[in-house]
């Protein structure tokens, strides 16, 4: 397969590779992260005047009619320079959902705001279960009525002004986050990403709040999931690229015994192995993203991209961490902050057990 990029991929990777190194350096990174807000909203309006959460969006509401793969190629490099924020919740797995079942006044008022940067919105999917397979959602709410219940690990719904609200029976349902009786409690995580526990008490749903193409033909959901799945492996590929680029160039300078520890067999292997896991990765990544973007993916060539680079880019994190020593482990280097990055995005719409038992189903093996 020819992997090479298109002129207009190659000046979007172009860009944001040096954007990224501009304005998100690794100790402005650190700081978000332990920061409890987490998230620039001064970086976040700087993306969208590059387009970047307009990607997805048809051009007839402001957005840049891009494909998945535009998309995927940008996560990437999102990943390899360790950004948070809501980019994938919103811009990849919102957007997706609102374009696909979205009504014509839902979109009109959301997807122009949306690819401006000025409105953002966040699935709120996963439940006591911890699974993201919509056939463990167990909240219900008939549409006119009241929802009552939880949802977990919701992402940035703190900076989100719109949430959709996954119910039993395939209803998606988009609510104003300021509304009555929602109310978010942040839960701590190892990796600094912004979830929340998210509380509907006796909110208020009316018929103009479902996505009235939720369900019908094309499982939107699963579609906006793959396409999540897809996004949080490009941001584990790009770490791991990362990963790969800082241990080689610490091989080279790290002088051990007299000479680079590079020079011994050893660190040369190691490297070698973080090489092939990246490239690996990367290759099933982009087969699946361009299946995708031309209609053809298979819910197996998503969970085989995402299940391989899920061991694979945690490998190349450990294995930098190897050949760094202590160093590695200290909040000061970066590494340690892209390791946690790979292992939140590893259990992000769904684990590595998860996509291999997609893949036997697809085999015939279970």
């Amino acid at each position: 397969m020819d992997f090479a990029l298109s002129p207009s991929q190659q000046l979007l990777v172009v860009t944001a590779r040096d954007f990224l190194r501009k304005q998100c350096p690794p100790e402005a990174m650190q700081r978000l992260a332990l920061d409890a807000r987490g998230f620039d909203e001064a970086l976040w309006r700087r993306m969208a005047e590059l387009g970047w959460p307009g990607l997805l969006v048809p051009g007839h509401f402001g957005g840049s009619d891009g494909t998945l793969l535009d998309v995927i190629l940008l996560v990437e490099e999102m990943g390899r320079a360790g950004l948070p924020g809501p980019f994938v919740t919103s811009a990849v797995v919102a957007t997706s959902l609102l374009v696909a079942a979205g009504s014509a006044e839902q979109q009109k008022g959301l997807l122009p705001a949306m690819a401006a940067g000025e409105r953002i919105a966040t699935l709120a999917l996963v439940e006591d279960s911890g699974s993201f397979d919509p056939a463990a959602i167990t909240l219900r709410c008939a549409v006119p009525g009241r929802l009552t219940g939880t949802k977990l690990f919701v992402k940035d719904a703190h900076v989100a002004t719109e949430l959709i609200v996954a119910v039993r029976g395939g209803d998606l349902l988009l609510l104003p986050a300021g509304r009555s009786g929602i109310t978010c409690l942040p839960l701590d995580t190892l990796s600094g990403e912004k979830t929340f526990e998210v509380t509907f008490d006796t909110v208020e749903v009316s018929l103009e709040d479902r996505l009235p193409g939720a369900g019908l033909g094309v499982d939107a959901l699963a579609t906006a999931l793959s396409a999540g799945a897809l996004a949080r492996t490009a941001e584990m590929v790009g770490a791991a690229q990362r990963v790969l680029e800082l241990a080689v160039e610490h091989a080279k300078t790290r002088v051990q015994g007299g000479r680079p520890i590079g020079a011994y067999q050893a660190i040369q292997h190691a490297c070698a192995d973080l090489v092939r896991d990246v490239d690996t990765s990367r290759g099933l990544l982009y087969v699946a993203a361009w299946k995708a973007s031309e209609g053809q993916a298979a819910a197996a060539d998503v969970a085989t991209a995402k299940a391989y680079a899920g061991e694979a880019c945690l490998a190349v994190a450990r294995r930098g961490h190897q050949i760094f020593g202590a160093i590695g482990y200290c909040e000061e280097h970066p590494l340690h902050l892209l390791h946690k990055r790979i292992q939140a995005a590893r259990l992000d719409f769904g684990d590595t057990g998860a996509h291999l038992e997609c893949i036997a189903r697809a085999i015939g093996l279970s």
